[in-house]
């Protein structure tokens, strides 16, 4: 564990050895351009965002939708833009195509 708490291992990739990988390394400047993804247990990415580096990242949203993707991996539901922890979500259903917000309704 990193100092502070932070529950996972931090790196440094000043060759851009990793953001090759990930499409995320700027050769002209010689550095990574703000990435982050969400990959599962299975190593497959689930969510991808790429900044510039004017542009800040929302840790908030980072920690809503690693667990969203938690629940969804727990419970098979479908989770809507917006949801938090506690709000309802969804069954799939070919049906919820384009009506999600007729039939979601967060419990708050």
């Amino acid at each position: 564990m990193v100092d502070g708490g932070i529950p996972y291992p931090m790196v440094s990739d000043p060759g851009g050895k990793i953001g090759k990988l990930f499409d995320v390394y700027d050769e002209e400047e010689g550095v990574n351009v703000r990435g982050r993804f969400i990959i599962d247990p299975d190593g497959i990415i689930q969510a991808a965002e790429i900044l510039t580096p004017p542009v800040g990242r929302n840790p908030e949203e980072l920690l809503r939708q690693i667990k969203a993707y938690q629940h969804h991996q727990k419970t098979g539901e479908v989770i809507p833009s917006g949801w938090h922890e506690g709000d309802s979500t969804l069954k799939p259903s070919p049906q919820l195509a384009g009506k999600v917000w007729e039939v979601w309704k967060p419990k708050k």
